[in-house]
């Protein structure tokens, strides 16, 4: 564990090496010099002075593990790297910023960045990447977390919708439609969400004009 300082907050984190890092800067002398500062630090850098226009395809053909857009005097250049980069990236965004500039932060925060480091050095920005990779692995267990519930309460809105339905046209209990479905779902080998849908669906286990179940 090293202890390391950027411009947001100094946190103490395992390191992070051998990332596949996309680099993009407007400048490309200083985007030589950054990709230099994270070869040295171990990662694997693709360095791109590119337009907002050219982010897409960067993306696409590199799948980088991390990007970082270093920011000079073109403050609207940077940010609509970051939103593209935010847009169609899997892994996390870091600022790489000259000077102290709160408000291009404030902004960047709003538009999805994870980090950022000031000064450029080796020590600010890995710290900045650490911090980076961390959160983002954070707020994806978050999404799965949120999805996880979603698909949870989304099944049981489809199960008592059926049970509503099997209620109704069998004068049946909340209970007796209950195992009615899981009744049938053992006897089919399908799962009970399954059997549930079929009702909503085209009304399996309802009864038909001869009273039998369909």
């Amino acid at each position: 564990m090293q202890q390391h300082t950027t411009g947001e907050q100094t946190t103490t984190t395992a390191e992070v090496r051998g990332l596949r890092i996309l680099a993009a800067d407007e400048d490309e002398a200083a985007l030589h010099d950054t990709a230099a500062i994270l070869r040295d630090l171990g990662h694997e850098v693709t360095e791109f002075a590119i337009g907002t226009a050219e982010v897409a395809d960067a993306i696409a053909r590199e799948d980088p593990d991390a990007s970082v857009v270093v920011v000079h005097h073109d403050d609207e250049h940077a940010l609509g790297l970051i939103d593209e980069i935010v847009s169609f990236s899997t892994g996390p965004v870091v600022a790489l910023l000259d000077v102290e500039d709160p408000d291009f932060v404030r902004e960047a925060a709003d538009r999805g960045i994870h980090a950022y480091a000031r000064p450029i050095t080796a020590d600010a920005v890995q710290s900045a990447l650490e911090v980076a990779i961390r959160r983002h692995a954070e707020q994806t267990k978050l999404t799965e977390a949120v999805d996880q519930l979603e698909s949870a309460l989304e099944r049981r809105a489809v199960i008592e919708r059926a049970k509503g339905i099997l209620m109704e046209r069998h004068s049946a209990d909340e209970r007796a439609a209950f195992e009615l479905l899981r009744a049938k779902a053992r006897a089919t080998n399908r799962s009970v969400l399954d059997l549930a849908q079929a009702v909503l669906d085209g009304h399996s286990l309802l009864p038909n004009t001869n009273g039998d179940e369909r």
